[in-house]
């Protein structure tokens, strides 16, 4: 077990660093191309898209080719991507290798978190938060390592340096490989995990035969995940860009913004699972909801660089156990279908969140100014506690009626 947890952190750590290298280097590589926000939202959205279909696939890819060829193969795919991404090819080669490196990143997350749920029982949350810990310090690193490198005047090494880490997770992985995970490709484990990427056509079949206020919950828990995703991805990628255009500091100090962020996100994660698991996971994501949603009305209030880097900061705490910790809610509060999944539908969905809003926010950045995209920024903050209010009231109801139910809700 403890050897699957410490793979999946080297994961998860990877993803950290690859899902956030755009954001980090978005200013320059902007200037450097010559081309607009609304088309740095098109190349965070591609590469999203190639990872929600990197999610839909997965279990296609390992039915015929195994699951540790297919996770191996998607560490390579992702290395190989980010050192494209490092020789600075043409725009229009950037936007179609964006989509392959999403695919390595959708694959990989989705087998692995679920794979991590369905192992660890009980203890989900804590193990969820170890591996959302990881993306953390990844999503931090990028942004230190971003600064320097604008600095130096070599922003587009940033995309070697997640390269690099690829390869050394698929060093670590085809080395250490887990031994609860060897076996043959038609044993029921192996069916297990072929599920725990999910796809389209293995998931909704389970839904569907669901109670109508099952499908209900399930699908504002699925909005829920587009809209986190969606807007932390959105925030993390223009923050720097929002503190540039408005305040005019350097591209590598508005970088360092996203570090305030990733800081306070990291330091949530670590306790995140241990306090949902006191006060209930409903409870968590509410109040983390609430008091996101005040920071980012005060950061449309202010717009100070002062302000922004300490409602950043307090932002990054108060969502930082959001993604994980609703996974594994959700994971508990729907019966008759799998982790796997419901991890895949809601991992998908995220994805996709965070492929459409970005395109949105960089539109917004291109025809109005940063003032109104703060209060967009706002405006899906707050639906996303009236979507936490409609899932936990859910909840409790298939609670009330199927008792005894699923503990610490």
């Amino acid at each position: 077990m403890s050897r699957i947890i410490f793979l999946g952190c080297m994961a998860y750590l990877t993803i950290g660093l690859g899902e956030l290298a755009i954001g980090a280097v978005l200013e320059p590589m902007i200037h450097a191309y010559g081309v607009q926000y609304s088309d740095g939202g098109q190349l965070v959205m591609n590469q999203f898209l190639g990872g929600l279909v990197g999610t839909l696939i997965a279990p296609f890819l390992i039915k015929r080719l195994g699951r540790k060829s297919v996770l191996l193969a998607a560490f390579l795919l992702m290395a190989i991507m980010e050192f494209i991404f490092m020789a600075e090819p043409a725009w229009s080669v950037m936007l179609i290798v964006a989509p392959l490196t999403g695919l390595g990143f959708g694959i990989i997350e989705a087998m692995i978190g679920a794979l991590i749920i369905t192992s660890t029982g009980d203890k989900a949350n804590v193990a969820m938060s170890r591996l959302e810990t990881c993306f953390g310090l990844g999503a931090l690193i990028i942004p230190f390592a971003g600064a320097a490198l604008i600095e130096a005047g070599q922003w587009k090494l940033a995309f070697g340096l997640v390269g690099l880490l690829a390869a050394a997770t698929l060093v670590l992985w085809a080395a250490f490989w887990p031994t609860e995970l060897l076996g043959d490709r038609g044993s029921a484990k192996d069916r297990m995990v072929e599920e725990s990427a999910g796809t389209a056509r293995g998931s909704a079949k389970p839904a569907f035969r669901l109670a109508g206020r099952f499908r209900i919950l399930l699908a504002v828990c699925a909005l829920y995940f587009f809209v986190y995703v969606g807007l932390e991805m959105s925030f993390v990628h223009y923050l720097p860009s929002m503190l540039v255009q408005e305040n005019g500091i350097s591209d590598a100090t508005a970088a360092m913004s996203i570090s305030a962020f990733w800081v306070a996100m990291t330091i949530g994660r670590i306790v995140a699972g241990h306090i949902a698991d006191r006060i209930s996971g409903a409870m968590y994501l509410f109040y983390g909801c609430s008091i996101g949603a005040a920071c980012f009305l005060f950061m449309a209030l202010t717009g100070g660089v002062s302000a922004m880097f300490v409602f950043t900061f307090i932002a990054g705490l108060a969502m930082s156990g959001l993604f994980a910790i609703a996974l594994v809610f959700t994971n508990r509060s729907i019966p008759g279908v799998s982790e796997q999944t419901v991890t895949s539908l809601l991992i998908a969905c995220g994805l996709l969140g965070g492929a459409l809003l970005p395109k949105l926010i960089g539109w917004a950045l291109d025809q109005y100014d940063v003032p109104t995209t703060r209060w967009i920024f706002f405006a899906f903050s707050a639906g996303m506690i009236l979507i936490v209010l409609a899932a936990v009231a859910l909840a409790r109801s298939k609670k009330r009626a199927d008792s005894p139910a699923h503990s610490a809700i």
